[in-house]
């Protein structure tokens, strides 16, 4: 019977610990402060262009390269 009733049990046990988790995180830890944290002087990278990336053959073009040779 203990076989049965564990597995079953499982996905509200689990739920139980997530909602109680979130709860405590809520209430028990310390707020964030109001005033900004150092926020930095420059503004962060941005790559001026994108990074362009080789095109790839195409399968059916190695399919039939392959499919000839034999």
């Amino acid at each position: 019977m203990y076989a049965l009733i564990l597995p079953a049990s499982t996905p509200f046990v689990l739920l139980a610990a997530v909602m109680g988790l979130s709860w405590w995180e809520d209430r028990i830890l310390p707020a964030p402060s109001a005033e900004p944290v150092n926020t930095p002087a420059e503004a962060p990278f941005a790559p001026a262009a994108s990074a362009r990336l080789a095109e790839l053959p195409l399968v059916e073009t190695a399919l039939a390269k392959e499919t000839a040779g034999h």
